[in-house]
């Protein structure tokens, strides 16, 4: 029986490298995206071109209306990724307005809520399951003008092991994986040729994560080896957080 992987924000970074390598895997790949239509629609041509199937569907993952369809693309889910980007605003907590935080924190939330609820429903059915969440380390470390983007991952965090603790009677596992500086697009707001070299200075890796360097995580996850791990945060930061926790 055919694999299918949901992915959410998979039109670039992260999600479009770890779309790609589990089409190579022999997953069909739904890439889920939000605005970027061109973008998800070369991510299925590129899945395609290592011998893999998908479908680039539309949905904004915050609304409920648009998860239903975009999960109604799909009779089965074998793994889904939540990955969608919810662009914080980094500012110190005295510049920050309500309405910056609260949009961070609830629509992060949302993106994974309403996903969450409506895949789980298939794969109570199905008996089997993984869900993978992509958080930050941020969310266990204090950094400057963050606190919007922390506290929403940390939230996250609380809600993937509530899910594990659900979920896991059905035979679904979900786990969490907490990257680092990661060099995507998703991160430039907050990424400096500086702080490139600081954050690498200051990993036992001495340099920074690539997108395929988590793609290859998530994969491994979903490849078979954590079958009997669940409920699990796994950083993926060249060390970092050892260093400056």
């Amino acid at each position: 029986m055919e694999r299918t992987a949901l992915i959410t924000g998979a039109s670039r970074g992260i999600g479009a490298a770890t779309a790609v390598r589990l089409g190579g895997c022999g997953f069909h790949v739904i890439v889920n995206y939000r605005s970027d239509e061109t973008a998800a629609r070369a991510v299925v041509q590129e899945i395609e071109k290592v011998g893999g199937t998908a479908e680039a569907v539309q949905a904004d993952v915050r609304e409920p209306a648009e998860v239903a369809r975009l999960v109604a693309a799909t009779t089965r889910v074998d793994l889904l990724v939540c990955n969608a980007n919810i662009p914080p605003t980094f500012a110190p907590l005295s510049m920050m307005s309500w309405a910056d935080f609260a949009g961070k924190v609830t629509g992060e939330l949302a993106a994974v809520f309403h996903v969450t609820q409506r895949v789980l429903e298939l794969m109570r059915e199905q008996r089997s399951g993984q869900i993978v969440y992509v958080s930050s380390v941020v969310a266990d470390m204090t950094m400057p003008n963050a606190i919007s983007h922390a506290t929403a991952k940390a939230a996250l965090n609380t809600f993937a092991r509530q899910v594990a603790a659900e979920a896991g009677h059905y035979g679904v596992t979900a786990n969490t994986i907490a990257p680092g500086m990661v060099r995507t697009e998703a991160s430039s707001a907050a990424r400096t040729p500086d702080s490139e070299v600081r954050f690498a200075k200051n990993s036992v890796l001495g340099r920074i994560t690539e997108p395929d360097d988590v793609a290859a995580l998530i994969t491994t996850i979903a490849e078979g080896g954590f079958h009997a791990v669940s409920g699990a945060l796994i950083p993926i930061d060249g060390g970092f957080r050892m260093l400056n926790s």
